[in-house]
């Protein structure tokens, strides 16, 4: 290797080098991925509310259940509120017909979620569309302790509102819209419900990001969700879901593990460049160029074509015939993967199947190559008349019927 390529080398390496500490060490981009996780810091994480719900409830107990609720009330002597907030939640009906048992026993279940259609409790939800891309969220509880104060939310986001409640044993606790410019209402809805069942209550709420990090974090709306969550009880635990959750840790390969660590992650990267200079280098220091070699052309054709073209000058009718049979013999072998060393019945009968000639066709070609073969001289009319067949018999090959 001449000082020029060792130059060149070096140079790269340090590029390689350089670029790999610059992307190490840039500023990461915000996560905005709703996780609703506890223990995420990023934006749309948890991490806040679960930390302060001890403040919030100092008397009561905090618990987190990491398996589904269908599983978790199988013990019926459970006693609690069943907290669940994430983006979107799926219960089976068998699950939250065991909610339903679980609340009539005196218990309560707080949902926070997007697009909350329960047709066992007669609920149903839809999105609240803004007129105008300047209006802004709000949020108001009506339970006149809270002084009618409205917040806020800065980033456009879903915005669901109930549009069909059972009223009868149903309390409206918050409504949810949108204001202009002029602080004037465009839009509103019920976002937040109180629904008596049997000894307990379910509370339904339709806008979890008021509970992630960013939201708590943002001007006063802390106080918004601590005013929702004024509503659960203290006298029982708190059952923190953590099983449905979008954000829900869980390392399913090696390579996904690497990935999450950020020192781990570039020292993978590193490791497979360095593989590739490697396999680049050793393998153009070692390795020699391989040579085309031209395969050589069949000129069994052109030959003969050529040995048939003599014949038919010198009037040689039977010579033309017996080639044009054994090229005939050599294309059922060669095509259609035939012996031809015995032609009775059952070669008639492959030859058909695999050409798509009929059977009596195939039968006429070879016995009239039979007689050809017991003459000693054959007129230019019988040469023309089994060129024909054969050149048809070919023809149903490539072409069919």
């Amino acid at each position: 290797m001449d000082k020029r390529s060792k130059i060149y080398i070096v140079a790269l390496v340090l590029l390689i080098l350089g670029f790999l500490y610059l992307e190490s060490t840039k500023k990461q981009p915000v996560n905005w991925f709703p996780s609703y996780t506890a223990k995420h810091k990023i934006p749309y994480g948890t991490y806040i509310l679960k930390k302060e719900l001890k403040t919030l409830f100092p008397k009561t107990e905090v618990s987190s259940v990491n398996i589904p609720p269908y599983i978790f009330l199988q013990d019926t002597s459970l006693v609690g509120t069943y907290f669940f907030v994430d983006e979107k939640l799926n219960f089976g009906d068998d699950e939250f017909l065991r909610l339903m048992n679980f609340v009539n026993r005196g218990n309560d279940v707080f949902i926070s979620t997007h697009g909350m259609n329960i047709d066992t409790l007669n609920f149903e939800t839809e999105r609240l569309i803004s007129k105008n891309l300047d209006e802004k969220l709000f949020f108001k509880l009506l339970n006149t302790s809270f002084k009618g104060k409205e917040y806020s939310f800065k980033r456009p986001l879903v915005n669901q509102v109930f549009t069909k409640i059972d009223t009868i044993n149903t309390t409206v606790l918050g409504i949810s819209g949108y204001v202009n410019e002029n602080e004037e209402r465009t839009e509103e809805g019920v976002n937040f419900v109180k629904f008596k069942y049997g000894k307990g209550n379910f509370y339904l709420h339709t806008f979890p990001e008021v509970f992630t990090n960013y939201s708590i974090l943002s001007e006063n709306n802390h106080q918004h969700a601590a005013n929702i969550l004024s509503y659960l009880r203290e006298d029982i635990p708190i059952l923190w879901d953590s099983y449905y959750k979008t954000g829900k840790s869980k390392i399913t390969s090696p390579i996904k593990y690497l990935l999450s660590s950020k020192h781990l992650k570039w020292a993978y990267y590193m490791a497979l460049i360095g593989i590739l200079l490697f396999v680049i280098f050793e393998g153009k220091r070692k390795q020699r160029s391989i040579p085309i070699i031209t395969p050589l052309k069949n000129q069994t054709v052109a030959f003969t074509q050529t040995i048939a073209n003599m014949y038919f000058e010198k009037q040689e009718h039977k010579n033309i015939a017996e080639h044009k049979i054994s090229y005939l013999l050599e294309f059922v072998r060669t095509k259609l993967h035939i012996p031809t060393t015995t032609i009775d019945d059952n070669f008639y009968n492959y030859v058909a199947l695999r050409s798509g000639n009929e059977l009596k066709e195939v039968e006429k070609l070879f016995k009239f190559c039979d007689v050809i073969h017991l003459k000693n001289e054959i007129s230019s009319d019988e040469l023309i008349q089994l060129n024909k067949m054969i050149e048809k018999f070919k023809k149903t090959i490539q072409y069919g019927n």
